[in-house]
C-alpha cells in the first residue's frame, strides 16, 4: 500500500474513532439525562398520589379516578398501584394494569431505596410511602415519548452527521497527505534524472531544517560518497590500464626486436634480461594489487600483538632496501606503568606491511633521516608517525594519493605503482584505526598511523 493510502486510510480512523468516541458519550450523557429527568417525574408523582389519595384517606377508585381525568393526567400512558401494609392491593388507576412486574420488585423498595424498572418503553417507579405508622408501596409508571422522540432525533443527527463527516474527513485527510507528501514527490522526481552519467546533480535540500530537508542532505552526502567512489574507481581503472600496459609494451617490444635482430648468444640473454625486468614489474604490480584486494576482504582476527616489534621488523625490511637511509626510532609519549604498553589487538603481519609501506616511501622521496616515533596519542590511542624530509605533496593531491594506482604529479620520476599509501589505510580501517597525512612541498611529509591500544588482550590501557 502507498503511504499515501496508508496516511489517508490511519488519518480517517483516527479522527473517525475520536469521533465516534464523542458521538457515544452525547448520546449515552442524553439518554442517561432522560431516563433521570422522567424518573424524578415518576417520583414526583407517586409521592404526588401517596399525599392526595393515602393521606386524604380518598382511596376510593372513583373518586381518584375522576380526580385524576380531570386534574392528574399529565404523563402519556400513567399508570398508578398503591399497595397496603402486608403486600395487599388497595388502589389502581386502570383494572387493566398488569402486577406481574410490580410484584417482582414489591419486596425490594425500601426507605432509602426506590425502585426503578421498565418494560420497553413503559418505566416504572416505586417507592415507600408511611403514614400513620403503616408503609405503603407506590408505583408509579409511564412513557416518556418526547423524551424517546428527542433521543431518536439525536440518532438520527449523530447518524448524519457521523456520515457527512466521514467525507469531510477523507478530503481533508487526502489534502494533508497530499501536501505532507510534496517534498517527498519533488525529491523523487529530482532523484530520477540523476544517472550514472549525471552524479554531479544534487538534491534540492528546502529549508534544511525539517525532515524531509534532513533526508535530502543525507542523499545528498550518500550521492557525493558514490560520485568519489565512481571517480575513484575509473582513476583506477585508468593508471591500472596504464601500469599494465608500459611494462607489456616494452616486454613485446623486446621479444619483437629479439627475434628480429639478435642474431648472437650475448644479444639474445641481454633481451631476455630486458624481458625478465619487465615481467618481475608486472609480478610486483599484481602482488600489490592482490595485497590491496585481500585487505579489502579480509576478516581481522582479534588477536595481541606488539606494536612495536611491527615496528622493529618493519625498520628491518626498510634497512635491508635502503640500505644507505639513516632510519631513527624515537619513542614517547609513554604512560608511566611497568606493563607491556604496545599491544593492540590485530594482525601482526599486516600491520608490519602497512608501517614498512609508510618507509618505504620515506626512504624512496627523501634522501634526508627519516623518523619513526611510537608512542601514546590518548590513554587509548597508540600512534605511529613516520616523519621525512622530502620531496612534500600538493596540497590538491593530498587526498588523491589514498586512491590505488594514483601518483603525486612530482613523484613520478621515482619507481613505484601508487599502491602502498591505499594499501596501509586499508590496513589501518581493518583495525579500527585512523591515518592522517600531513605535507608541504619540499620541506617532507608525516604519516600519523592511531590505532586501538590496549595493555593485554581482554583488558583496559595502561594509566598515565
Amino acid at each position: 500500500m502507498l503511504i499515501r493510502n496508508k496516511l489517508i486510510l490511519r488519518f480517517t480512523l483516527l479522527v473517525l474513532a475520536i469521533q465516534l468516541v464523542f458521538s457515544a458519550f452525547v448520546y449515552y450523557f442524553h439518554a442517561a439525562s432522560r431516563e433521570q429527568r422522567f424518573i424524578n417525574r415518576l417520583t414526583g408523582k407517586a409521592a404526588l398520589s401517596g399525599r392526595m389519595l393515602i393521606k386524604r384517606g380518598s382511596l376510593s377508585k372513583g373518586f381518584f379516578g375522576a380526580f385524576r381525568r380531570r386534574d392528574l393526567l399529565t404523563l402519556v400512558g400513567e399508570q398508578v398501584s398503591i399497595y397496603g401494609p402486608g403486600g395487599r392491593l388497595l388502589y389502581l388507576s386502570f383494572d387493566t394494569i398488569s402486577q406481574a412486574h410490580n410484584t417482582l420488585y414489591l419486596s425490594k423498595i425500601t426507605p432509602e431505596k426506590p425502585v426503578h424498572f421498565a418494560v420497553g418503553r413503559r418505566e416504572t417507579v416505586g417507592l415507600l410511602y408511611e403514614h400513620e405508622g403503616r408503609a405503603y408501596r407506590i408505583f408509579t409508571s409511564g412513557i416518556d415519548e418526547f423524551g424517546w422522540a428527542q433521543l431518536e432525533k439525536l440518532q438520527l443527527i449523530l447518524l448524519v452527521g457521523n456520515v457527512g463527516a466521514l467525507v469531510l474527513i477523507i478530503l481533508a485527510g487526502w489534502y494533508f497527505a497530499d501536501e505532507s507528501l510534496k517534498p517527498i514527490s519533488r525529491v523523487v522526481r529530482q532523484v530520477e534524472k540523476i544517472t550514472a552519467s549525471s552524479l554531479s546533480q544534487r538534491v534540492d535540500e528546502g529549508n534544511q531544517r525539517d525532515e524531509i530537508a534532513q533526508l535530502a542532505i543525507t542523499f545528498n552526502r550518500m550521492l557525493g560518497g558514490v560520485e568519489q567512489a565512481f571517480e575513484s574507481q575509473k582513476s583506477f581503472l585508468a593508471h591500472a590500464s596504464h601500469q599494465l600496459r608500459t611494462p607489456l609494451a616494452n616486454l613485446l617490444g623486446t621479444l619483437e626486436t629479439s627475434l628480429d635482430y639478435d642474431a648472437t648468444l650475448p644479444d639474445t640473454r641481454q633481451s631476455l634480461r630486458s624481458g625478465i625486468e619487465e615481467v618481475r614489474h608486472l609480478i610486483d604490480l599484481t602482488n600489490g594489487l592482490l595485497a590491496l584486494a585481500k585487505a579489502d576482504s579480509a576478516l581481522l582476527p582479534t588477536e595481541p600483538v606488539r606494536l612495536d616489534e611491527c615496528v622493529a621488523q618493519a625498520l628491518d625490511y626498510a634497512r635491508a632496501k635502503c640500505p644507505d637511509r639513516d632510519l631513527r626510532l624515537k619513542f614517547g609519549p609513554l604512560p608511566t606503568t611497568d606493563a607491556d604498553v604496545f599491544m593492540v589487538p590485530g594482525n601482526a603481519q599486516l600491520l608490519t606491511t602497512a608501517i614498512f609501506n609508510l618507509l618505504d616511501n620515506a626512504c624512496k622521496y627523501s634522501q634526508a633521516a627519516v623518523t619513526v616515533r611510537l608512542g601514546y596519542a590518548d590513554a587509548q590511542t597508540l600512534e605511529v608517525r613516520v616523519t621525512d624530509t622530502g620531496i612534500g605533496i600538493a596540497p590538491q593531491e593530498i587526498r588523491r594519493v589514498f586512491e590505488p594506482l594514483y601518483r603525486a604529479a612530482n613523484g613520478t620520476a621515482q619507481p613505484g605503482y601508487g599502491l602502498g599509501l591505499a594499501l596501509t589505510q586499508k590496513i589501518v580501517q581493518l583495525h579500527g584505526g585512523q591515518m592522517e597525512l600531513a605535507s608541504v612541498v619540499n620541506h617532507g611529509s608525516t604519516v600519523s598511523v592511531r590505532l586501538p591500544a590496549v595493555a593485554e588482550y581482554g583488558h583496559q590501557p595502561p594509566a598515565f
